[in-house]
């Protein structure tokens, strides 16, 4: 069953609170997003760390419920 982006939201932000999260749907098909997601926590955090906190986020939906997310990770610093 296809993941809707608020229930993308949700899983992230039960991991990551503070995170800011800015979902596109690329197929239009609720299956294959992109997500730029700024947290304080990606803070002192390689990108691959940063990136498996958000894997952590989904690891029940991802292959199943949700097929396919590019991630962007940034820190609130390096947003400017």
């Amino acid at each position: 069953m296809p993941m809707t982006s608020s229930d993308l939201i949700r899983y992230i932000k039960e991991k990551l609170p503070d995170a800011n999260i800015e979902i596109n749907d690329l197929a239009g098909d609720n299956d294959h997003y992109s997500a730029v997601i700024t947290s304080n926590s990606f803070v002192g955090k390689n990108r691959i760390q940063q990136h498996q906190m958000v894997h952590d986020a989904l690891k029940d939906k991802l292959g199943t419920d949700l097929h396919a997310l590019t991630i962007k990770t940034i820190t609130p610093k390096e947003k400017g």
